[in-house]
């Protein structure tokens, strides 16, 4: 929307422009919020390690939970993520059961991250 209003007032819009205030008090800018693509490969980086570490502790969910979890974060090798309503059709049951399943699963996968930190 502050793009919008720019483009009326002016014809470029630059990325130092200021676009508010933070917290502080200082001037935040376009620049501040986009990200860069060093940015982008640390995301991505980091989420290879998450999800080598869910590899390492699936073998502590039941059947129904690992299929949950593989299915929601496309742990399949190239894989992509699943809504839980298309993981619920697929199972035959219905987005708030696999919502249940999904949380429970992500619960004990924390309390083993948790333990394996201790």
């Amino acid at each position: 929307m502050h793009l919008r209003s720019l483009k009326k007032t002016r014809k470029d819009v630059s990325l130092h422009a200021p676009i508010g205030t933070d917290k502080e008090g200082n001037e935040i800018t376009l620049i501040d919020i986009l990200g860069t693509e060093a940015d982008d490969v640390a995301d991505r980086v980091q989420l290879k390690i998450e999800k080598s570490k869910i590899y390492k502790n699936l073998d502590i969910l039941d059947d129904r939970e690992k299929e949950v979890v593989v299915g929601r974060f496309g742990l399949v090798h190239g894989g992509e993520e699943k809504t839980q309503r298309e993981i619920a059709k697929e199972l035959g049951i219905s987005r708030s059961y696999v919502s249940r399943i999904e949380k429970r699963a992500l619960m004990k996968l924390y309390h083993e991250f948790y333990k394996a930190k201790r």
